[in-house]
C-alpha cells in the first residue's frame, strides 16, 4: 500500500443515493490492488449505517496509516439518511463535504477531490444556488475573486470528450456558442492533456454542430463563421486542432487513435457515444481548474441504493483516473 502518497478526498455525495455504498466497494477494490487511499468526507452515521466497519480520522493525513485497516471516515455534521429517501435535510452536509474536500486539496493535505453523485435539485430546495456540482466548484477555485472557466471532460469507451456548453436546452446552443469561446476551452483542453495526462503533443477533434460539419454552409454556417475561425486562431497558437468534422464520424476517427480528445458543441452530442461504449466505466473529470476533480458518470440512482445493488466501476475508474493525473501533474512540475 503506497501509503507515503497523499491520499484522495471523496465526498459523500447525495447520502440517500449510491454514494455510499459505492464507496464501500470502490474502497475494497482499491485496497485490494494496493491503489492510492482515499477518505470520505461525511458524517460518521451515513457511512456507519451501511453496516461496515469505518476508520474514523479527524484529518487527512491520518487517512494513509487507516486505509489498511477500513475506510477511512472524516466526519462531519449530519444524520443518517434512508437509503433511497432523499432528504433535504441532508443538504447542508452535502455542500461542506465538496467544500472541505476543495480545501483539503488546494491546501496540500488531499491529492485530487473525487466526487459522489449529487441531486441538484434536492439541494436547490436548500437555498443551493449553482445549475451543478462544476460551478461550484469553479466558486470555490475562484476564492472570491473571478471563476475560472470549468470544462466538463468525459473519458470511457476509448475517448476523451469535452463539451463547448454543457446542461442548456438544445433551443439554445447555437446562440451561446462563439469563436472566443470555443478558442478558450481548447487552450484549457490542451493544457489538461499535457499537464494531467501526460500527452506530449495532443491533437485534438473539433465537432461540427450541424449535419455533416454544415456541408460547407448547405446546412448551416456555424462551422464556417464561429467554429473553424476557432481553429485558425488554436492552430496560430501551435495547438493541433482540427477544423469542424462531422458529429457522426469524428469518434470513430478519435478511437481509432487521430485524436487525442475531441470537443463537443453540446452535451448529447458528446456523452452519448462515450456512454454507449462505456455506461458503467465512464469518467467525468473537470478541466479548468488549479485541482483534480473526477467524478463517476452516473447520478445518484435512488432505487439502485434502495435495492442495494449499485455497481462501482465508475467510481473505482475515477479514483484510478484521479491518482493517475496527480501523478502526471506531480511529474510535470
Amino acid at each position: 500500500m503506497a501509503t507515503a502518497l497523499l491520499p484522495l478526498a471523496m465526498t459523500m455525495g447525495d447520502p440517500a443515493g449510491v454514494g455510499p455504498l459505492i464507496s464501500f466497494k470502490a474502497y475494497d477494490e482499491v485496497r485490494a490492488q494496493g491503489g492510492r487511499p482515499f477518505y470520505v468526507i461525511a458524517p460518521s452515521a451515513v457511512m456507519e449505517a451501511m453496516g461496515r466497519p469505518v476508520a474514523l480520522i479527524r484529518k487527512p493525513e491520518e487517512a494513509g496509516a487507516a486505509f489498511g485497516e477500513a475506510l477511512p471516515v472524516l466526519s462531519i455534521p449530519g444524520g443518517p439518511t434512508i437509503a433511497g429517501k432523499p432528504d433535504p435535510a441532508s443538504a447542508p452536509a452535502v455542500i461542506e463535504s465538496i467544500r472541505l474536500a476543495v480545501e483539503h486539496t488546494r491546501t496540500g493535505k488531499s491529492a485530487a477531490v473525487v466526487t459522489n453523485p449529487i441531486a441538484k435539485a434536492l439541494l436547490y430546495r436548500a437555498g443551493f444556488k449553482h445549475p451543478g456540482h462544476t460551478e461550484y466548484l469553479a466558486e470555490l477555485a475562484a476564492d472570491g475573486g473571478v471563476a475560472p472557466r470549468a470544462v466538463m471532460m468525459l473519458a470511457g469507451g476509448g475517448l476523451r470528450v469535452a463539451l463547448a456548453t454543457i446542461h442548456r436546452p438544445l433551443a439554445s446552443v447555437i446562440s451561446a456558442l462563439s469563436t472566443s469561446l470555443i478558442v478558450e476551452i481548447g487552450l484549457i483542453v490542451d493544457q489538461a492533456l499535457r499537464r494531467d495526462f501526460g500527452i506530449e503533443r495532443p491533437r485534438i477533434g473539433l465537432c461540427g454542430v450541424n449535419p455533416h460539419a454544415g456541408e460547407d454552409g448547405e446546412i448551416g454556417r456555424e462551422e464556417i463563421e464561429i467554429i473553424n475561425p476557432a481553429a485558425v486562431k488554436l492552430r496560430a497558437r501551435t495547438i493541433d486542432i482540427s477544423d469542424a468534422r462531422p458529429g457522426d464520424t469524428i469518434f470513430h476517427e478519435a478511437r481509432a487513435g487521430r485524436f487525442d480528445a475531441v470537443i463537443a458543441m453540446y452535451h448529447d452530442q458528446g456523452l452519448i457515444p462515450v456512454k454507449t461504449l462505456d455506461m458503467w466505466g465512464g469518467v467525468n473529470v473537470t478541466l479548468g481548474l488549479p485541482f483534480i476533480r473526477t467524478s463517476p458518470d452516473h447520478g445518484v440512482a435512488y432505487d439502485a441504493a434502495a435495492a442495494g445493488v449499485a455497481r462501482a466501476e465508475s467510481l473505482i475508474a475515477a479514483i484510478r483516473m484521479a491518482d493517475e493525473m496527480a501523478h502526471a501533474r506531480a511529474a510535470a512540475r
